[in-house]
């Protein structure tokens, strides 16, 4: 479980994140969706430790992760959204490579290796130097990369952009297998559809502030819209925006 409770981040007079108050449950794909600037990738860099807040507190599994970033790290796999991949390495050297740091060895880290390549359709470029992959075959390695200590808590932020069809039917189908299993599931996306047809709760997050959460239904309902899309129009403010 993901927890963050008043969070605050400032840059210089901007403050970016107010308040920020939310949790991702075991179980269950919490998404997370804002306007370019509202305060997303701020929050998720407070999550990964890549940040520290200036208020608030973000706990993972009841870890601090201001406090214990390391711990709280430990209890997640994060795709960011920069992926940061070594070029020089495979795609099966940066999975067991992580998977080492977690500790893994043996027959039991070759099978999670083999088992993320087989699940990611990362077969046929597995023995290949990742410098030169298209963007949709360095995501999927990150991804794996993310997955191959079984983390509780996953953190996924756009984990389709740049897949081709069968690619993003493969992460999504992933994501729910992941909900199957118990784990919680964190992530962002710009594909309403998406979003929609994944996530079990949506917080909708507008400058620096959570504006809304509830199912996709629910989002609707309070808005009087039809489309999940329109709904967020609404709560963001882009609305009023438009018509100025």
């Amino acid at each position: 479980m993901i927890e963050f409770e008043r969070i605050e981040k400032s840059f210089g007079r901007v403050q970016a994140v107010r308040e920020v108050t939310f949790t991702a449950r075991d179980g269950a794909v919490t998404g997370l969706l804002g306007p370019n600037g509202a305060g997303k990738t701020t929050s998720l860099r407070i999550l990964s430790g890549l940040m520290k807040p200036d208020a608030g507190a973000v706990r993972v599994d009841g870890v601090d992760a201001v406090a214990d970033p390391l711990g709280a790290q430990a209890r997640m796999g994060m795709l960011p959204d920069s992926h940061g991949l070594y070029p020089r390495l495979t795609p099966r050297e940066h999975i067991r490579y992580f998977g080492e740091l977690h500790g893994l060895k043996g027959k039991e880290l070759e099978q999670r290796v083999d088992g993320l390549i087989s699940a990611l359709s990362l077969d046929a470029v597995a023995g290949r130097r990742v410098d030169g992959f298209s963007h949709g075959e360095r995501t999927k390695v990150a991804l794996a990369r993310a997955l191959v200590h079984r983390p509780g808590n996953v953190v996924l932020d756009e984990p389709t952009n740049g897949l081709d069809v069968m690619s993003t039917r493969a992460v999504r189908d992933l994501i729910r297998r992941l909900r199957e299993e118990g784990r919680c599931v964190l992530f962002s996306s710009h594909i309403m559809q998406e979003v929609s047809a994944l996530c079990d709760s949506i917080i909708v997050i507008a400058h620096g502030r959570v504006v809304a959460e509830g199912t996709s239904e629910e989002l609707r309902e309070k808005t009087g819209k039809t489309t999940l899309e329109d709904a967020f129009v609404s709560l963001v403010g882009l609305e009023e925006e438009r018509t100025l």
